[in-house]
C-alpha cells in the first residue's frame, strides 16, 4: 500500500511537468525551431531520469517492504516465543513453589540406640546361657517423617529398626502412623498408633532411654505406643497441668488387630515449678485378648507414679507401679504385680555426666512370689554433640522364678551382668 501510494506521488509530479511544458505561452512557438528541439530534448531527458529514479525507488519500496513484511513475522514469532516462555516460567513456578512448600512443611528425623559391650549370664542350673558374649546392638532406630497441612492438621509415620546380636532378632515394623489435629496446646487429638500416656512422658524425665528402658516397659507392664485414638495437652499459661488418655485396641503398636472391647490408659501431670512434675496415672482393659469367640475372665488393671525432676544440671526421680491381672486375663487365676525405680544423673564438668538407676519389681505376688527381679546401672556419658551421647555403663540384674521341677519347687537365679560403650543418635 506505501509503494503505491508513493508511486502515485511520483506520477501526480511528471503529470504537474507534463502541463506546464503543454500550457506555455503561444508566443514561444515562434522561436526558433532549434532551440524548441533543444527544449523538448531537455525535457525528454528529465523525464527519462525521473522514470529511471521512479523505478530505483520503486526497487527500494519493494524491498523494503520484505523487509518490513519479514521483521512482522520475526515480532510474530518473538512475541509467541516469549508468550510461551512467559506461561512455562509461570508453570515452573507454580510447581516450584508446590515443591517448595512439601520441603517447608514436611521434616525427617531419625534416632538410634546402639552398644558394644560384653555380657556374661548366669543360670543357677545350668550355668552360662547362650545370651553371654560380646557384640553389636542396634537395640532400635526410628525413622520419622512429619508433614504439617496447616496450622491445625498433620501427620507421622515412624518406623522401627532394632537388630539384637545375641539371638539374630531384625525387625522393622511401624511404630507410629497417625494423623494429628492441634486445635490449641490443651487439646491435640491423634488418630491412630501414637505414644501411649505413660512410657514416653517418663522416658522425658527419665532421660537415659538408649541405656535401659523405664521400668514398666523393661517388665512388659505397658506398651510405649498403640493403636486406637488419643487426647492430651497442656492446660494454663504456665502449663502447670497437662493430661492424656488414649483408647486403644490393646495388643500394641506390633499388633493391630481388633478385639472386642477397647482398653483406655490415662495421665494427669501437675508441674509446681518448671522441670518439676508430679504425675499418676493408669490403664484398664483385657489388653486386645477377649475377641468375640474369645472371654476375657479378668480385666487387667495397672496404676502409676511419677515424681521427678529434670534440668540441665541434674536429673532425680522415682516411679511406681502396681499391677493386677495383667497377665491373667483369660486365666482363672488371679495375680498381682507390683515395682518402683529410682534414678538420677548430674553433669560434673562440660558434656560430662555421672547416672545411676535402681529397680525392684515383684512380678508375681499371688501365682509365683518368688518371682522378681532386680536391676541397677552406673555409669558416665559424653555428649559428643547435641545430637550425639557416648556412655560407657555397668549393668546388673537379678532375676529370680520359681519353678515346679524338679519337685519340691525351688527357686531359678539368673545373674547378668553387662559392660559396654552404649550410644544414641539423633537428628
Amino acid at each position: 500500500m506505501r509503494s503505491k501510494l508513493i508511486a502515485v506521488a511520483i506520477a501526480a509530479g511528471l503529470g504537474v511537468t507534463s502541463f506546464t511544458v503543454a500550457a506555455a505561452p503561444a508566443q514561444h512557438k515562434t522561436h526558433k525551431s532549434q532551440a524548441t528541439a533543444q527544449n523538448n530534448a531537455v525535457v525528454n531527458s528529465e523525464v527519462e531520469l525521473l522514470k529511471a529514479q521512479l523505478a530505483q525507488l520503486q526497487a527500494k519500496v519493494d524491498s523494503l517492504e520484505q523487509r518490513t513484511d519479514a521483521q512482522s513475522d520475526i515480532n510474530v514469532s518473538t512475541g509467541q516465543a516469549v508468550e510461551k516462555a512467559t506461561s512455562v516460567t509461570a508453570a515452573s513456578d507454580k510447581q516450584l513453589a508446590k515443591l517448595e512448600k512439601l520441603v517447608n512443611d514436611t521434616s525427617i528425623s531419625g534416632k538410634m540406640y546402639f552398644d558394644f559391650s560384653n555380657i556374661s549370664q548366669k543360670n543357677s542350673d545350668t550355668g552360662k546361657t547362650n545370651a553371654s558374649g560380646t557384640g553389636v546392638d542396634v537395640k532400635r532406630f526410628y525413622f520419622s517423617v512429619n508433614h504439617q497441612f496447616d496450622d491445625i492438621w498433620s501427620a507421622n509415620l515412624t518406623t522401627d529398626f532394632n537388630y539384637v546380636s545375641n539371638d539374630g532378632e531384625t525387625n522393622l515394623f511401624v511404630k507410629k502412623a497417625y494423623v494429628q489435629a492441634k486445635f490449641n496446646q490443651a487439646a491435640v487429638f491423634r488418630v491412630g498408633s501414637a505414644d501411649m500416656p505413660w512410657i514416653p512422658f517418663v522416658e522425658n524425665y527419665y532421660g537415659f532411654r538408649y541405656v535401659e528402658p523405664t521400668i514398666t516397659d523393661r517388665n512388659h507392664f505397658a506398651n510405649s505406643a498403640d493403636w486406637g485414638l488419643h487426647l492430651g495437652g497442656d492446660i494454663g499459661a504456665s502449663k502447670s497441668l497437662n493430661y492424656a488418655v488414649s483408647v486403644v485396641n490393646g495388643n500394641g503398636y506390633k499388633n493391630p488387630s481388633r478385639s472386642k472391647n477397647v482398653d483406655v490408659e490415662g495421665r494427669v501431670g501437675f508441674v509446681p515449678f518448671e522441670g518439676m512434675v508430679v504425675a499418676v496415672g493408669g490403664y484398664t482393659g483385657d489388653r486386645g485378648q477377649e475377641m468375640q469367640n474369645v472371654s476375657a475372665v479378668h480385666t487387667a488393671q495397672r496404676g502409676d507414679v511419677l515424681v521427678a525432676y529434670s534440668s540441665k544440671a541434674f536429673r532425680l526421680g522415682g516411679e511406681y507401679f502396681t499391677a493386677k491381672n495383667w497377665n491373667n486375663v483369660l486365666s482363672p487365676l488371679t495375680d498381682k504385680a507390683d515395682g518402683y525405680s529410682f534414678w538420677g544423673s548430674v553433669n560434673v564438668a562440660d558434656n560430662i555426666s555421672l547416672f545411676a538407676r535402681y529397680d525392684n519389681a515383684k512380678l508375681s505376688k499371688d501365682q509365683d512370689r518368688s518371682a522378681k527381679d532386680t536391676y541397677y546401672n552406673a555409669g558416665v556419658q559424653y555428649q559428643v554433640n547435641k545430637g550425639f551421647q557416648l556412655a560407657l555403663v555397668y549393668k546388673h540384674e537379678k532375676g529370680d522364678k520359681s519353678v515346679n521341677t524338679p519337685i519340691p519347687p525351688h527357686v531359678q537365679n539368673v545373674k547378668t551382668d553387662e559392660v559396654g560403650i552404649f550410644g544414641q543418635v539423633a537428628f
